[in-house]
């Protein structure tokens, strides 16, 4: 046995150096593309809209909200409790949405290496 216990000496004996040169090439470019992806969802946007058109958001695919309209008509001094559900409501489901996009843009990179995208 050669020395540290691996058959055919030091480490990646079992390996061969092709198969890990090939391996580290396509770890980078797995990272080149995962963060040219990461910056397409910047200009990728999502919409929501709740409350039969009432309030609609829009936000990117780095969940940031880009733009919030509310119709003047949902506008009730009596009831702003209404208002706030709504607007919660539309936040969250773009967020929701939001993440979508990016699991399904980052699992075309990753294609089924679980939880990868969720490193970047």
């Amino acid at each position: 046995m050669a020395r540290g216990g691996f058959p055919g000496g030091g480490f990646g004996g079992g390996f061969g150096g092709g198969n890990l040169n090939n391996l580290m090439k396509q770890a980078q470019k797995m990272q080149k593309d995962m963060e040219r992806a990461q910056q397409e969802l910047e200009n990728k946007t999502v919409e929501v809209s709740v409350g039969g058109g009432a309030v609609n958001i829009i936000a990117t695919g780095k969940k940031e909200i880009k733009e919030i309209t509310i119709k003047p008509e949902v506008v009730d001094p009596d009831d702003v409790e209404m208002l706030q559900d709504l607007i919660l409501s539309a936040v969250n489901e773009a967020l929701r949405k939001a993440d979508e996009l990016k699991e399904s843009e980052m699992g075309k990179i990753t294609g089924g290496l679980g939880g990868m995208s969720g490193l970047f």
